[in-house]
């Protein structure tokens, strides 16, 4: 009898879960498979992803508004470029195409795909190797650090752009568009190429692939859901789904253990401001707590407003957080001694506020000074030598297909422009020298005479001048007058003056 009461209790619950699952299937059904006009929409899709003129136009202004807008930092012109992208349809068209099983649609887009790719890196590159500018921007750095949170942007962005092709709604592709920012990554691809900067290549191509991926992906998933007929088998579908799921996995590898740095850095921020607080008077108060991550060992500098010092704060806070972190660390420390009245401790917070700005650097500021240059020069950044008694920076810049001395003495000054009080010096590579030409008034070219001069500090080379005698004189006397004294003339009749790079004077 108790086997018959189980028995009959197990057959209502057996029929509820396939009336709510022949519920769910009706749904999809009605709702979904049969409110779509699947004709229309592929049709639409296909439009969207050929390899035309309007997409190959498209595809170049919005990569050179681009790699402009990263150049100059400004966010307004990129979100322009990531509205004129046309890379969404092709994508979205592999996405479907895969989802149906059409082998030739889902080469055909993928054809596209990659012309408009390449297009975009390669007017992006030749953007990068014709501008003087060509330093690291705030918005070229944002793009070189993917991490697991922009693989669900993408997920969640992409899902919508696919609902909004599928139901009709283009509107959606705008937000979408910006959402997944396609153009831009492939713009800082082309900068990392034309300027060999590999860690700006790896990061932006992590992320472009990482949009790609996803936006084709989810478009597949959603295409599925809408029931557009497959040629696939059902075994050919259950690989499909290992497939999808597959990619996400390996997507989501290296963009989880970026993900998992970027947490460890705000965790251990935090521990270092409780220990730091924790090691002086409770009266005392912590202005500022700066890191420099990428530093070996990682360095930590804080200011502490205190009713008394702390002689051993320093070694306890340095030894709690490497204790606590797992790795070594260094900690600097600056204690101002305040009384313990609020208004005394405002008034010592000012003060030292007052002090920190009229120095030379901060230690963050060095720290983000030797990056600047690093990244300006393609270097690591053990390859700066840094001189703070003196307030200099030194660098040899690695040869960049392309460059001539002008852009090195802009990279130069671009970054010098982000660290008063200290002197930037960047050392080019030997490239060919200006030519110095005159006027009709025998007046030379002093743009030319300054960059000359500039490249003749820097090198610390002797230079060569071949021309007429009077012109070799004039460039002379204005080099002389710019410091620069090591030079030889090579007699010549050309009425230009022509520099180039001599070798060093046998002992």
């Amino acid at each position: 009898m108790t086997g018959r009461r189980a028995s009959s209790v197990l057959v209502p619950e057996r029929f509820s879960r396939l009336r709510l699952l022949a519920s769910a299937r009706r749904f999809r059904r009605t709702k979904l498979v049969e409110s779509v006009d699947q004709l229309e929409v592929l049709s639409k899709v296909d439009e969207e992803s050929a390899l035309s003129a309007r997409f190959i136009f498209m595809t170049l202004m919005s990569a050179g508004i681009a790699i402009l807008g990263l150049l100059l930092s400004s966010p307004a012109v990129v979100i322009g470029a990531m509205l004129l992208s046309p890379l969404m349809g092709p994508i979205i068209g592999a996405g479907f195409a895969l989802a149906v099983g059409d082998a030739i649609e889902l080469r055909r887009c993928s054809r596209t795909m990659l012309a408009g790719t390449l297009l975009a890196v390669a007017i992006s590159a030749l953007i990068v190797l014709c501008s003087p500018i060509q330093s690291v921007t705030s918005e070229i750095a944002a793009r070189t650090r993917p991490n697991l949170f922009d693989l669900l942007v993408a997920l969640f962005s992409a899902l919508a752009g696919a609902y909004a092709m599928i139901r009709g709604r283009e509107g959606t592709i705008v937000g979408v568009a910006i959402a997944t920012a396609l153009m831009p990554p492939l713009a800082v691809i082309g900068y990392g190429l034309a300027t060999a900067n590999w860690t700006v290549f790896g990061g932006s191509l992590l992320l472009f692939i990482t949009n790609l991926m996803t936006i084709a992906l989810s478009a597949a998933v959603m295409a599925r859901l809408y029931g557009f007929s497959t040629q696939l088998t059902k075994k050919q579908t259950r690989l499909q789904v290992l497939g999808i799921v597959g990619a996400f996995a390996v997507l989501a590898v290296p963009l989880g253990i970026s993900l998992k740095r970027i947490a460890w850095e705000a965790n251990a921020s935090r521990q270092a401001s409780s220990i730091i607080r924790g090691a002086f008077d409770p009266k005392a108060r912590v202005t500022q707590v700066e890191f420099d991550f990428d530093a070996k060992p990682v360095t930590i500098t804080s200011s502490v407003l205190t009713p008394r010092f702390e002689p051993h704060a320093q070694t306890n806070v340095t030894n709690q957080l490497a204790q606590a972190l797992g790795r070594e660390v260094s900690v600097k420390i600056n204690q101002y001694r305040v009384g313990t009245d609020i208004g005394a401790a405002e008034a010592a917070e000012l003060a030292a506020a007052k002090v920190k700005a009229q120095a030379a650097a901060t230690d963050r500021q060095v720290s983000q000074l030797v990056q600047n240059v690093a990244l300006a020069a393609g270097l690591g950044r053990n390859d700066v030598v840094v001189d703070r008694d003196q307030q200099r920076v030194f660098a040899r810049a690695r040869p960049i297909d392309g460059a001539t001395l002008a852009g090195y003495r802009e990279i130069e000054r671009r970054v010098a422009a982000n660290a008063p009080g200290w002197r930037v010096e960047i050392t080019p590579p030997l490239r060919p020298l200006p030519t110095v030409r005159f006027d009709d008034e025998d007046r030379p070219d002093t743009a030319a005479i300054d960059l000359l001069a500039w490249a003749a500090r820097r090198v610390s080379a002797p230079i060569e001048l071949s021309g007429s005698a009077q012109h070799v004189a004039i460039v002379r006397r204005e080099l002389d007058r710019r410091g620069v004294s090591d030079i030889r003339e090579v007699e010549g009749n050309s009425a230009e003056v022509h520099p180039r790079w001599a070798p060093p004077a046998e002992d």
